[in-house]
């Protein structure tokens, strides 16, 4: 069983930035692909962006390019969103995500087998 765990979550002005941090337990951390996603009240939870075991392969949803970026420290166990010019759209609870299977399909909910509780973020206006 593994463990995800996220935190940096706040509130920040339109403009900002927050880093999202999210630990793993267990010893296999650097075979996962690992993703976040997000999900405000009444959608369903979105693809945020992901990332695979060696970083080479990284892959952002189109309306956070140029502004998240995604890392991972196996060594540390913990994978990392770093998002700047934030915007109102982008409130929502944030989840880290690990899947066991690979880099297939990234985008899809249904691949990752460990979800972390999540954080709020939350960017004024």
């Amino acid at each position: 069983q593994v463990q995800l765990v996220e935190s940096g979550g706040g509130l920040v002005q339109a403009g900002g930035s927050l880093r999202l941090s999210c630990v793993a337990s267990g010893r296999t951390f650097s075979t996962y692909t690992m993703g976040w996603f997000r999900q405000t009240p009444g959608k369903e939870r979105e693809f945020v962006a992901a990332i695979n075991r060696s970083s080479r392969n990284i892959d952002y949803t189109d309306s956070v390019k140029g502004r998240f970026t995604i890392s991972r420290d196996n060594a540390k166990n913990t994978v990392y969103l770093q998002m700047n010019s934030l915007k109102p759209e982008d409130t929502a609870v944030y989840h880290c995500a690990a899947a066991t299977g690979g880099w297939y399909r990234p985008r899809l909910e249904s691949d990752y087998d460990y979800w972390g509780q999540g954080t709020q973020v939350t960017v004024s206006s």
